[in-house]
């Protein structure tokens, strides 16, 4: 240990870091770059955050998340654990944020369509909001004496339709140089400021008008999605995906404002993060075209609103206070360069308009992917995660919520809960004879679960009588499978021979009784919809499920618990990252643009958290499905 420092080594990553006396082993490992899961964000509530202190002193407080034997064998938690000497610590497998490879294929959205227009909706107009034109000018006579910047605009006017332009100082002060050096030819880059203004970005000489490219990025609160985009084809021509930086810093969106509120250089810390993950993503998809960075001139962001306000610096506090109050839901557009991004040096960033602290820009654009505003038909849109957002209606009307569906989906409160990563158990069945078959991500030995798996897991659970409508363990099933432990009910998955970690995987009684409480807000945020509008279930005609949670949902088994409402099944469409697929129709059209505003503008948003009756017919969905089976006829018919 130097002069108040100590030394923090991290196996099996090999990073060390010093750090003062007093600094938590979660934030060590932060400085050192090594991932630790922290659902909680540093709280010490989610257990998740298991080290091993092979070497050295930490000092921490007692947690109900250990047992006296794992203490004896130097686990803590490393949020709780105070560094008091030079430390080397094991993050063992359970502890690592590893995940399953990200989704950032390409696919097919050209101009305003996810696949095959459903009936009833129509494309969008090509129009990108960045765009290249090569100019060749008339030089100037006695009879034609137009001033160069008129004699751009007059040529401007001949491509383009915009009728306002507008150019920066520096691009006007070189401007008699460029086209008298070049026999005046140039060409002109214009980007999209609002509906009737275009941008000058740039003047080249010659030809440069086939290199012309924008982003289009999905700003999730896990992962970050970019696209390249070639503006002048409409085709995507390379994808990136990644983990959010910010992971370290709290998973869910509220550790996130707490950081960002309560450290004095939080807001900065999350911002950096956010940007410099953006960077590496445009850094690798540029190189591996063969581009320059100024080749992308604009970008294009969709994400949950506390994401936008990440991203662009804004205050977040008043998200998380009651009235949950935005700095801002349609940001205005900006030169990329102001948060950071290296692109053109005059590229522009815009942030598609959301319409509430929880209902965000990843909605909007999700929506306009589904094409449910243009169609006659009611549908359903359900994008779940930490936040449970729905939202209801057709081509006339739109609703929408959120309800807090806490982290279970994606793992977190559950003592062997997962992300869906390298490990997770992802599907479940269960024999008459109480054989489990599992189905494990990345086809190894299973380390947890995940959130569909835990779907599979509880509809199998209710199937096989293990657990009854109330989400109780039967105490008749009692045997190898069932068993109690520490004075709790739990289910035992895979044993731990059988397991990654040495540890059984096991669903117990509380996550049963925590994920009961994340469907049942699920399910009662989209049925408080409906009954607003004083319709019905039956009058539905499509399910959209957005996210790459849905791609591994099996909607009978959702059914099945009461997370998706009892439907035919040929009603529900997964649509993938549908706020990608949004961000980029948006920079493809002006067009899509514009109809994007319009979504969010005419979405009522109705607020759940004050709402008596959310939380009457909440309690009245805590059961498996639900206390009013009627709700539920093909269930019913199942269970006899």
């Amino acid at each position: 240990m130097s002069e108040n420092q100590c030394e923090i080594a991290f196996l099996p990553a090999g990073k060390a870091t010093q750090v003062p006396p007093g600094t938590t082993v979660l934030e060590a490992a932060r400085r050192a770059g090594v991932y630790i899961t922290s659902i909680c964000g540093g709280e010490g509530t989610c257990g998740k955050c298991r080290v091993i202190v092979h070497r050295g002193e930490v000092e921490t407080k007692p947690t109900a998340h250990l047992t006296p034997e794992e203490v004896e064998e130097g686990y803590v938690l490393a949020c709780q654990a105070q560094v008091r000497s030079d430390l080397v610590v094991e993050v063992p497998l359970e502890s690592r944020w590893e995940g399953r490879a990200l989704l950032a294929d390409i696919d097919v959205i050209r101009f305003g369509q996810i696949a095959p227009p459903r009936p009833g909706t129509r494309p969008y107009r090509d129009d990108p909001l960045a765009k290249k034109a090569a100019l060749r000018l008339s030089p100037p006579t006695l009879a034609d004496n137009l001033s160069d910047l008129d004699r751009l605009w007059r040529e401007v006017d001949r491509h383009f339709d915009r009728p306002l332009k507008q150019m920066d100082l520096e691009t006007l002060q070189r401007l008699p140089h460029l086209l008298r050096e070049n026999d005046w030819q140039v060409t002109v880059t214009l980007g999209q400021r609002c509906c009737s203004v275009m941008e000058v970005l740039d003047l080249e000489p010659g030809d440069t008008s086939h290199r012309s490219y924008g982003a289009a990025v999905d700003v999730g609160t896990t992962t970050l999605v970019v696209h390249l985009v070639d503006l002048t084809t409409g085709q995507t021509v390379g994808s990136r995906a990644k983990y959010n930086s910010q992971i370290r810093y709290g998973e869910d969106v509220i550790s996130r404002i707490i950081h960002a509120t309560q450290e004095k250089e939080g807001l900065t810390e999350l911002q950096s993060c956010v940007v410099r993950d953006l960077n590496q993503l445009l850094r690798a998809l540029t190189e591996e075209r063969g581009l320059s960075p100024r080749d992308v001139t604009y970008v294009v962001c969709a994400g949950n609103t506390t994401m936008m306000h990440l991203l662009l610096g804004l205050e977040v506090a008043h998200i998380r206070r009651e009235p949950y109050i935005p700095t801002a839901c349609c940001p205005p557009v900006i030169r990329a360069a102001e948060v950071g991004l290296r692109i053109h040096e005059r590229g522009l960033l815009r942030c598609l308009p959301g319409v509430a602290a929880y209902v965000g820009a990843d909605i909007t654009a999700g929506i306009l992917a589904s094409g449910l505003h243009q169609s006659s038909e009611l549908a359903l849109y359900f994008d779940i995660g930490t936040n449970g957002e729905v939202a209801l209606g057709n081509a006339d009307w739109l609703v929408c919520c959120s309800a807090s569906a806490g982290p279970a989906f994606e793992g977190g409160e559950m003592k062997s809960g997962m992300r869906a990563a390298e490990g997770a158990i992802e599907k479940v069945s269960i024999g008459p004879d109480g054989r489990v078959l599992y189905q494990v991500i990345g086809n190894g030995k299973p380390r947890g679960i995940c959130g569909s798996g835990l779907i599979d897991c509880v509809a199998e659970l209710v199937r096989t009588h293990y657990v009854d409508r109330a989400g109780q363990f039967n105490r008749e099933q009692l045997g190898p499978r069932l068993r109690e432990e520490e004075y709790e009910l739990e289910f035992v998955l895979a044993p731990a021979e059988e397991s990654a970690t040495g540890q059984d995987v096991v669903v117990t009684q509380s996550d049963l009784d925590v994920f009961i409480r994340s469907k049942g807000a699920v399910y009662t945020a989209a049925e408080s919809l409906i009954s607003r509008l004083g319709c019905e279930f039956s009058e539905v005609e499509r399910v959209y499920i957005a996210g790459g949670f849905g791609n591994y949902l099996d909607i009978r088994n959702a059914i099945t618990i009461g997370l998706m409402p009892d439907l035919p099944l040929e009603k529900f469409t997964f649509i993938g990252n549908a706020s990608l697929a949004g961000a980029k129709m948006c920079l493809l059209s002006q067009e899509a643009l514009e109809e994007t505003e319009r979504i969010a503008a005419k979405m009522t948003y109705f607020e759940l958290s004050t709402d008596p009756k959310f939380m009457n017919d909440f309690v009245s969905s805590l059961f498996l499905p639900h206390t009013d089976l009627e709700k539920f006829p093909s269930v019913a018919r199942q269970m006899g």
